[in-house]
């Protein structure tokens, strides 16, 4: 294990040499986590040859506890490798560990992306993925433990990009389908956004997060990294309008052949004409025409009943007719145990408290 040397290109396309390589391992997303906070530290495995065979973006962070200013490691959908070569994952995991310790960490998080199997549990299309199940085991024999701090999604929903644009409207349901339709026939225009665009994005996205009561971070934040990834060319926003006013938008990520819808946001005008199933529709056939085969709706729930808060969203993305797909999720080594524990008998009230004062800091920003 050791630090990557070469510039911000040279380590996306050293990601790209990766067929499961994730967005969230770029260096454009590690940058984005400096303003709150974070310090990336990209590093690499090579073999005998010098050729790498591995790599992780990691992010490091000090975190005051009371008189405690104690550090977290975090890898987000990572580390990159060939989980199958057994060898390789073993040294992998067995250098992450000893840096964990070596940086004096409380913790060290990984989230590969890797699947448990796709379907919903229990359901006839139910398939396990035992290289995923082989892993999580691994962990568990390890001292692993499953984060109660999932900060990804652990399940999502892909819509395969490989089939024709007809094909792919014609698998979706019937009243997902009509709407699409319903949507074009009665105004909703979908346009690509621009740079200019962001700050009207970012407004509506505040009011979404309102309405439906969730986190998010501040204007300037998102602007950065918006506004990073689209100049780096792997992000592009839809607008959807109706009478020249902008009602609904979203983005699309793409990375490595795989287009993620990793932010939405509508207003309460024109809800009725379905702007937001016209925006998946352009942003599905959009991500096809930049050449990704699949397209990732970032988000199904933990537990695949009402009682999950995400049931309305999966619900809605559930007529796109795609594949459910379930992940490892998020692994924590804890390091420090003794403060680890700590830590996440702490957590829960910590993160109370950064969402109350999230969602305060985004009324505000509304009725300023």
């Amino acid at each position: 294990m050791q630090a990557f040397k070469g510039s911000p290109t040279e380590w996306n396309a050293l990601l790209l040499t990766f067929p499961n390589a994730h967005i969230l391992q770029t260096w454009e997303w590690g940058a984005s986590k400096i303003r709150n906070g974070w310090t990336p530290e990209a590093y690499i495995w090579q073999d005998e040859t010098g050729t790498v065979e591995a790599c992780a973006m990691l992010l490091r962070r000090e975190v005051k506890l009371g008189f405690l200013t104690l550090k977290v490691l975090y890898c987000p959908k990572g580390p990159t490798l060939d989980w199958q070569n057994h060898a390789l994952r073993e040294r992998v995991l067995n250098d992450l560990q000893k840096h964990a310790k070596k940086q004096n960490a409380i913790f060290l998080k990984i989230d590969p992306d890797l699947l448990l199997g796709t379907g919903v549990p229990g359901a006839e299309d139910e398939r396990p993925e035992p290289l995923g199940e082989s892993l999580q085991s691994e962990l568990t024999k390890r001292g692993w433990l499953f984060s109660q701090d999932q900060i990804q999604f652990r399940n999502t929903v892909f819509i395969d990009l490989t089939r024709e644009e007809d094909e792919i409207l014609a698998a979706m349901k019937q009243k997902t389908r009509y709407n699409v339709r319903l949507a074009a026939r009665r105004g909703v225009v979908v346009r690509q956004g621009t740079l200019t665009d962001l700050p009207l994005l970012y407004q509506i996205y505040a009011q979404t997060a309102v309405r439906d009561d969730f986190v998010i971070r501040g204007e300037a934040y998102y602007l950065e990294l918006w506004k990073s990834f689209m100049e780096a060319g792997m992000c592009h926003p839809l607008v959807a309008e109706v009478e020249g006013e902008a009602v609904a938008g979203l983005f699309i990520l793409h990375f490595n052949h795989v287009s993620r819808y990793m932010y939405g946001m509508s207003t309460e005008k024109f809800r009725e004409l379905m702007p937001n199933h016209l925006l998946q529709w352009e942003a599905i056939r959009l991500s096809k025409s930049l050449g990704c085969k699949s397209y990732d709706m970032w988000g199904a729930p933990d537990v695949f009943d009402e009682s999950d808060s995400m049931w309305g969203v999966y619900r809605f993305k559930e007529g796109f007719n795609g594949i459910t797909a379930r992940h490892l999720g998020a692994w924590d080594f804890p390091a420090r145990p003794l403060l680890y524990k700590l830590y996440t008998n702490f957590l829960p009230r910590i993160l109370d408290i950064m969402r109350r004062r999230g969602k305060q800091a985004t009324r505000k920003t509304l009725s300023d």
